[in-house]
């Protein structure tokens, strides 16, 4: 330690700096565990939500009592038991009065609470709250030593460790949260469902998830929707405590003149926001994967109608909502994360059975801490009583007691043999209640009381009574919050897995038919539609056109060029057809030295089939590939055919069906045909010798069918056909002989 430090500054100790920040981290992520981002099981809350409806009941904003303004509650909150940001307090009040965010509301809010749109609520000034029928059941009976208190921050006063609860918040509203290293997810439930499993657990403790799934069959959301998630990872889900539901939006159809109709959807998934919603569907339609939708508008006022109109009359209702699920949030995937603290604060995830027994347990414990605060109570007031009835007997000797004695209370205890609990009762009497301290009324009360204590007493021997008592306080859960009620029936429908619904191609992105031209010098476009006469194109001075394919938006193009790469280019992403379009070297990496040999379309596997390139080097050889391994990822193209010193790509002909032989061409004009299972096939290399040469190179090759014979280009869209080939048939790598009279000037076959 350093001479210079102070002594009063404390001990000073030298700690290696990871040990220090692994201390500190770890108590960072507990507090967040315990006191921050997961709720407890017995209440379903976390601190900022417990100590919000403890101080609206402190400020007495009872469900049939009056408002008072959310920047009062928060306010108190701040002072007295969660000193944070203000707003992150009044965000937790304001989800907690949202009845698109909570299956059960525990405040009830007056003003702009934000609504299902996404729009934040008012400022806190404005906006005004009182506790709910559901936040009164989960405070009832905390006056009554039901549970554990602590100090607050300050230690000035104290607060709830936990709510007695006598509502199954956690799974009846749910709770996210995101600790360090750990996260919560539990959606909401029904509690007229949740009543019947707790009752069932009661009486048969070994119940199992499964048993239990046929009671609580799924989440209950307060925005409805279709649950479509099949019975058995609902199970699943519930047995282990983590899984999924798949929620849908619920819509119908509307018939309207003309013998079209229109979609409404009338309920959204949960925590999805509406106007975020139809945005993102405008964006979809405005950028064409949404072939099959028309327009969408809202017409929603109080309840929720956005309607969807169809392209076409002749597109299925099913088949369009079916493409909405899969591409946007018509259609979510809600979480189950059953991890929660226990009653020792002990992070878990727990299954069904286990959160219902958690929750049980509790309540047997706030049921017998109550039940001996009551005994506490009648002891007291039947030993107060019993000191009333001795006054009562001898009213005129505790009068004279009182009058002349310097130590009333003394010669009282001494007299009649009292309690001090009773002498001192008896002095605090007002005169004006002698009138009243009739002998029959004090010996009803003492009887009742007398009773009452022995009832309470049998109760809390009687491991059967306290069951009983829960299974009754359950099915008045049920009787209040059940399905007869408007806030207890089912909201989200429980259906079935959908089936697998053909979905065309059209359906999720919009093909429109496409000319795309590609110029001498590398400047490449799309025309709208099929052009079949391209020659009226315009090129920029000193260039002029060399392809012109007719494709689809959704297809690929292959370029095949002189260094042997392959590169790829959606159709959907070329240049419009006004003006001259942009170099193709902006799109894809193409050295400046190399050039375009060929340009192909790929439409995948699905309508190409099991399509083979034929591809060629200049020195004469070559191979067959797979079309599909030529497909590019990158804009550096794919490496397919290797090449020696001097060599470079020279040809890249797609093999058709049914072609049989391969027929190759020098510059030498020597021809040769051989069999084409005399080629090899391969996925990358330099290949196999297609055909030898003393000078020159390879000129052209392609494949062809025998039987139909060689065709070539002879010039002003006249194409000529040569069957009898026997004088140039041979083998692989032969030399060939020079062709045929009439054969190309070109010296290729076009």
């Amino acid at each position: 330690m350093s001479p210079n430090v102070p002594a009063e500054t404390g001990e000073v100790r030298d700690v290696r700096l990871i040990e220090a920040l692994s201390e500190r981290y770890l108590a960072y992520a507990l507090s967040t565990i315990m006191s921050r981002s997961l709720p407890d099981v017995r209440d379903g809350l976390k601190p900022v939500h417990r100590r919000l409806l403890f101080a609206m009941r402190q400020l007495r904003l009872d469900p049939d009592g009056g408002f008072k303004k959310s920047a009062r509650v928060v306010g108190d909150v701040i002072g007295k038991f969660h000193p944070h940001g203000d707003q992150s307090i009044y965000d937790a009040l304001v989800r907690l009065a949202q009845d698109f965010s909570l299956r059960y509301p525990l405040i009830d809010g007056q003003g702009n609470f934000g609504n299902v749109d996404g729009d934040n609520a008012a400022a806190m000034r404005y906006t005004e709250a009182r506790l709910t029928a559901v936040a009164a059941r989960l405070l009832e009976g905390i006056d009554e030593d039901a549970v554990d208190f602590r100090p607050t921050y300050d230690g000035e006063a104290e607060e709830p460790v936990v709510l007695p609860s006598a509502f199954p918040n956690l799974l009846a509203n749910g709770a996210q949260g995101i600790a360090v290293g750990m996260a919560t997810a539990i959606p909401p439930h029904n509690v007229a469902e949740l009543a019947d499993a707790l009752v069932h657990l009661l009486k048969h403790p070994n119940a199992t998830v499964e048993k239990l799934v046929e009671l609580v069959p799924g989440p209950d959301f307060p925005t409805g929707g279709i649950l479509v998630e099949s019975r058995e990872n609902i199970l699943e889900a519930y047995r282990t405590g983590k899984g999924a539901f798949r929620l849908r939006a619920r819509w119908e159809v509307e018939q309207i003149k003309g013998g079209s109709y229109r979609i409404v959807v009338t309920e959204v998934p949960f925590q999805v926001a509406k106007a975020r919603l139809i945005e993102k569907i405008a964006e979809l339609l405005n950028a064409r994967k949404l072939a099959l939708l028309g327009d969408i508008r809202d017409e929603s006022a109080a309840d929720i109608r956005l309607v969807l109109e169809p392209k076409s009359r002749n597109v299925e209702a099913a088949v369009l909502m079916e493409s909405l699920f899969r591409q946007t949030d018509l259609e979510v995937r809600i979480p189950l994360n059953l991890n929660v603290l226990d009653a020792t604060n002990t992070p878990g995830v727990l299954d069904l059975r286990q959160a219902l027994l958690a929750f049980l347990e509790h309540r047997h414990e706030v049921l017998v801490r109550r039940t001996k605060h009551r005994l506490g109570k009648i002891a007291h007031r039947l030993e107060v009583l019993g000191g009333y009835l001795i006054a009562f007997l001898n009213l005129d000797e505790v009068i004279r007691i009182i009058r002349e004695e310097d130590e009333p209370k003394a010669e009282l205890i001494r007299t009649f043999e009292l309690t001090d609990v009773q002498a001192e009762a008896i002095l605090n009497m007002r005169l004006r209640s002698l009138r009243k301290l009739e002998e029959m009324e004090l010996r009803r009360e003492h009887e009742a009381l007398s009773a009452e204590q022995a009832d309470l007493e049998d109760l809390l021997g009687d491991q059967d009574r306290r069951v009983q008592t829960l299974v009754e306080e359950m099915r008045q859960l049920k009787k209040d919050f059940g399905p007869n009620t408007e806030l207890g029936r089912r909201r989200t429908e429980l259906g079935e897995a959908p089936s697998d619904v053909v979905i065309p191609l059209e359906a999720v992105i919009e093909r429109e038919p496409i000319t795309v031209l590609l110029s001498e010098k590398g400047w490449i476009r799309a025309l709208k539609g099929h052009v079949d006469d391209v020659s009226e194109a315009k090129h920029k001075e000193g260039d002029k056109g060399r392809f012109a394919l007719k494709a689809q938006t959704t297809d690929k193009l292959l370029l095949f060029a002189t260094n042997g790469r392959v590169y790829t280019l959606s159709c959907d992403k070329l240049p419009g057809g006004r003006g001259f379009g942009e170099p193709v070297r902006l799109s894809i990496d193409l050295p400046n030295d190399q050039d375009i040999v060929e340009l192909l379309v790929y439409r995948g596997e699905e309508q190409d089939g099991e399509r083979r390139l034929l591809v060629a080097s200049s020195d004469g050889r070559g191979f067959v590939v797979p079309q599909r391994e030529v497909v590019a990822q990158t804009k550096n193209g794919k490496q397919v055919l290797n090449l020696a010193p001097g060599a470079e790509a020279a040809v890249c002909r797609p093999v058709a069906e049914g072609d049989d032989s391969v027929a190759v061409i020098g510059e030498n004009r020597k021809l040769l045909v051989f069999p084409l299972e005399q080629l090899t096939e391969m996925t990358r290399g330099r290949g196999t010798t297609l055909q030898k040469y003393k000078d020159g190179g390879l000129a052209d090759a392609k494949t062809f069918k025998l039987a139909e014979g060689l065709t070539w280009a002879a010039g002003a869209g006249r194409v000529r056909t040569e069957t009898e080939l026997t004088d140039w048939r041979g083998n692989r790598a032969g030399a060939g002989r020079l062709a045929m009279r009439g054969f190309a000037a070109s010296g290729r076959f076009g």
